[in-house]
């Protein structure tokens, strides 16, 4: 980690991307050289024709995506019933998958189409800062909502002591404080370094490591504090959430009847499939070995939890949640069938 990646020994240049010419990929950079003022993300460039195909899948997902949220937030706000902690911050959740994904894929459908998939310096800044401040805010919200469930199921008599509004609110307010910090502290650390070798990410968005790995000078700082990222934002919200979810399972195995024990943990069987789904992508893309090599299977993965995942959420709250499902209907007669 001592040396920076192999480098190319000219910016890539791609069919159809002019822009890519020394002249233009490149700025002066005194005596030391030159510094790159854009990048080439070529996490699509082996799909070929199959681009095409790409693109108008990941435009009805990311509009099924938007709908559904938007459709979430909607509901949590229009509803009495729903107007508790778990909603409150299934609200803020659907608003933070809104904008991690208008982050991403806005830029990942207009490189499908482009025959030039390149990305400015500033441009990249802006992305990895915003992908990182909402990753790191969903991953906080879901352990606030784990926390909610603990407090509701194993400490129902202090519940509304618990998570009064003002809880809630900082709990909310500090999962967004966490995610400036960090996408505040990677993405001036990373920018601040010299950029003179390989233009090439190979991914299809400005992610933490394959940026980081093209900086012409050490980067060891930069992957061992991605590596306590990573394990304070996801292996230790991950190991708090299994915490509550271990209580909770010791309290509904005291519920004396079978149809109880059903009734107490339908309330978080929505939340828990979440919790796997996202974790679970984000375990396998960012603790693995060589994470950041971003291979073929790395793009399908990425795939998955950048675009597939944010769609799957609403349905899970939706479909699996009786009290989501009956404010729909309520709030669907109430506007489109009254007389």
């Amino acid at each position: 980690m001592d040396s920076p990646a192999p480098f190319l020994s000219q910016p890539l240049s791609l069919p159809g991307c002019s822009t890519l010419a020394p002249s233009a990929s490149l700025a002066s950079g005194g005596d030391n050289g030159t510094t790159l003022t854009e990048f080439v993300l070529l996490g699509f460039s082996d799909f070929g024709s199959l681009q095409g195909h790409l693109f108008w899948g990941v435009l009805c997902i990311y509009l099924v995506t938007l709908l559904g949220n938007f459709m979430i937030i909607l509901l949590t706000l229009a509803d009495s019933t729903l107007r508790c902690p778990m909603y409150f911050f299934l609200r803020h959740f659907s608003l933070a998958e809104i904008l991690y994904t208008a982050t991403i894929v806005p830029r990942m459908l207009a490189d499908l189409l482009s025959s030039c998939p390149a990305i400015s310096r500033a441009s990249c800044f802006i992305q990895l800062y915003f992908f990182a401040l909402f990753g790191i805010a969903e991953c906080c919200l879901l352990t606030a909502m784990a926390y909610d469930r603990y407090a509701a199921i194993c400490r129902p008599l202090h519940y509304t002591t618990l998570m009064n509004q003002r809880a809630c609110a900082s709990m909310v307010a500090a999962s967004y404080l966490m995610g400036i910090i960090t996408g505040t502290t990677h993405s001036v650390f990373i920018f601040t370094l010299p950029f003179r070798g390989s233009n090439v990410i190979h991914h299809f968005l400005c992610d933490i490591l394959p940026v980081l790995r093209l900086a012409s000078a050490s980067t060891f700082w930069g992957e061992v504090g991605n590596l306590a990222v990573t394990v304070t934002f996801i292996m230790v919200p991950f190991a708090l959430i299994v915490a509550s979810y271990a209580c909770i399972l010791a309290t509904i195995l005291r519920v004396a009847t079978s149809q109880g024990r059903r009734k107490v943990f339908s309330t978080c069987s929505s939340h828990l499939f979440v919790v796997i789904l996202f974790f679970g992508t984000a375990t396998i893309a960012y603790m693995k070995p060589q994470a950041g090599s971003f291979g073929e299977t790395d793009q399908i993965l990425a795939i998955f939890y950048t675009v597939v995942t944010p769609m799957c959420n609403p349905f899970v709250y939706t479909l699996r949640n009786k009290e989501v499902t009956g404010a729909m209907q309520r709030l669907i007669k109430r506007y489109l069938w009254s007389p």
